[in-house]
């Protein structure tokens, strides 16, 4: 009898490791394609065209000038009057002011000074209030 000489081949209790860098890479450029990045959100800004230049009414301006303390100075047209508000406070001094005069601009001036959270705070006040005619002006002592 002829006993044949056999090899018995044990199950390997290890994990192969041997591709296992080509599937993390793999893995990388799927989910690096297939990833959507949000779209920025903020204000729609419509810049003029260079040299362009347009006359409004000094009654249809709204200035709403943003001190350095973050108190907001209201003036309205021509009239050298000038009321401290807050920022809070302004989209319903908005909506008062543009049911009386619908072609109101508001023309925000921003103190140099002033921390820039202030001013975000009176655009977000606009926005709210629906207000469609910004402009954001350099700010001067009058």
């Amino acid at each position: 009898m002829a006993i044949l000489n056999q090899k018995k081949t044990k199950a390997s209790d290890q994990i192969p490791t041997a591709s296992m860098a080509d599937i993390a890479f793999l893995l990388l450029i799927f989910f690096l394609v297939t990833t959507v990045f949000p779209k920025d959100r903020g204000l729609a800004v419509v810049l003029p065209e260079e040299g362009q230049e347009t006359q409004v009414s000094p009654k249809n301006i709204l200035h709403i000038i943003v001190r350095a303390d973050g108190i907001v100075d209201l003036r309205r047209g021509e009239s050298q009057s000038v009321q401290p508000i807050r920022a809070a406070q302004l989209e319903a001094i908005w909506r008062q002011e543009v049911t009386a005069n619908p072609n109101l601009i508001a023309a925000v001036k921003t103190h140099p000074d002033a921390p820039h959270r202030y001013m975000i705070a009176v655009l977000d006040a606009l926005q709210l209030a629906r207000a469609d005619r910004i402009s954001l002006q350099i700010f001067e002592e009058f």
